[in-house]
């Protein structure tokens, strides 16, 4: 009992001393304030942190959500950002739960007061989100201000580390996240103006039908694009890439811009060349496409009719109502010069994409290197795109008529299209199957007609020919 009574006056004194200490340091601060003038008071305090800095081993990077109190402050929103990626729900004792709509996918964070720790290569980084209520009322409209930000602290041997390294990471990583969450938009346009509209095109690499070397070949050109911006800029070329797609009608072209759009999260300007009326507003709109995006022309070889650049100089110059009409059209030089040309420096990390069925007929300008670098063809189903398309379709993997169906598809002459458009038609595989074993046999059968009539109309012609060079004789 003795003992309990002396330990009982041990812990009085220390509050009694604890609370004398606190009523001095206030009566302090009360006096310096009162009597020491702001200069003075200002390095006085400034003296006192410099020597609490200086015995403890700690540093402390505060991270405010207002710049000045007024502007966000984009490291702030970058942070939250990558904290919530961060963050095990599973100790945290607090989270807070967002949403900004009812389509959005909710956002869990840290709530006031909540510290966690972070790891960075080895080095610990604790973070705690800090809310405080300034207690003065804003002159003009009597609200309360309110202030939140961030506190980082570290060893302060790693401060380097934290400036230089960490923060600049979570800067980069912020940026990857909202880049892939953000919706895509496709871009029309409308009045001679783009008019965007959001893309929801669920096609990707995965459940394209393209033979896999090919389209892995397409990935890996892509992701090497993405990451030459340095090197672009020391061959003094623009950062940009040029692919033309060709085939035939149905073998995916479209469905392979938009794995392209969502591979690399870039938003696609879809342009119909019959809509611009001159080089001067290609050109107005061409320049008004934001970085990071896909040009797409589409059936290039039919949209419009480009004239060679060499064709009439003389002609244009014979008198000045030809020249107006020449300039009221979009010709292939207004096009080239953005592709290569000056204009084409007007942006960076643009893809363009043109399309068309007709390789052959298009100017050879367009398809040189440097124009379009990467020449796709776009073919008709094989084997491997059919067991992708069955797989997309019905989540299957092998089926007995497998061998007969990549018998019959090595035979006829089938696109991507029709293939899908057969295994919609019914929620039962092995119904849909039989009916895509059936239009294959029937593909086969027209195709041989169509031989046997071309056959027989080719002898017809050779017997008339051999009759008119008989009479001759």
């Amino acid at each position: 009992m003795a003992s309990y009574d002396k330990a009982f006056e041990s812990y009085k004194k220390a509050l009694t001393t604890a609370a004398s200490v606190a009523a001095s340091m206030m009566l302090v601060r009360s006096v310096v304030n009162e009597v020491v003038p702001p200069e003075l008071r200002e390095l006085l305090f400034s003296g006192f942190g410099y020597l609490r800095s200086r015995t403890t081993s700690d540093h402390t990077i505060i991270v405010e959500k207002k710049n000045d109190g007024f502007g966000n402050n984009h490291v702030f929103c970058a942070v939250k950002t990558y904290l919530a990626t961060r963050m095990n729900t599973d100790i945290q004792q607090r989270l807070r739960v967002s949403s900004m709509d009812e389509n959005d996918k909710m956002m869990v964070s840290m709530d006031d007061g909540d510290e966690m720790l972070d790891v960075y290569e080895g080095t610990e980084f604790k973070w705690c989100l800090v809310c405080k209520d300034n207690n003065s009322n804003d002159s003009l409209n009597g609200s309360q201000n309110e202030s939140q930000f961030f506190e980082l602290t570290f060893n302060k041997k790693h401060k380097d580390k934290a400036l230089r390294s960490y923060l600049p990471f979570i800067l980069a990583t912020a940026k990857a996240i909202k880049a892939q969450e953000r919706t895509l938009m496709i871009h029309m346009t409308e009045y001679g103006n783009w008019s965007p509209i959001d893309l929801h095109h669920p096609s990707t690499f995965d459940t394209l039908a393209m033979d896999h070397k090919l389209k892995q070949s397409i990935i890996d050109d892509l992701n090497r694009f993405m990451k030459r911006k340095d090197y672009y800029k020391k061959i003094g070329k623009a950062w940009k890439r040029g692919y033309l797609l060709y085939g035939p009608p149905g073998t995916g072209k479209s469905s392979l811009i938009a794995a392209m759009a969502n591979h690399l999260r870039f938003d696609i300007y879809d342009l119909e060349l019959t809509a611009v009326m001159s080089n001067s507003d290609l050109r107005r709109l061409l320049v008004g496409m934001d970085n990071r995006s896909i040009l797409v022309i589409e059936d290039i070889d039919c949209t419009i009719e480009l004239k060679q650049r060499e064709e009439g100089e003389g002609h244009e110059e014979s008198n000045s109502t030809e020249q107006n009409k020449g300039e009221g059209k979009v010709t292939l030089s207004g096009l080239l010069n953005f592709v290569d040309g000056l204009w084409s420096t007007s942006g960076e990390e643009r893809i363009i994409v043109f399309t068309t069925n007709y390789k052959e007929r298009l100017d050879p300008a367009l398809l040189r290197p440097g124009r379009m670098d990467m020449h796709i063809y776009m073919g008709y189903c094989t084997p491997e795109s059919f067991q992708i398309l069955a797989n997309n379709y019905h989540s299957i993997e092998y089926h007995d008529t497998y061998p007969e169906i990549e018998k019959l598809i090595k035979e006829v002459t089938v696109t991507p299209a029709e293939v899908a458009e057969v295994l919609m038609r019914n929620d039962d595989t092995d119904v849909v199957l039989h009916d895509l074993v059936e239009f294959l046999k029937s593909k086969m059968k027209d195709a041989n007609e169509i031989k046997t009539e071309h056959k027989e109309a080719n002898s017809q012609l050779d017997e008339k020919k051999d009759d008119k060079d008989n009479d001759k004789n």
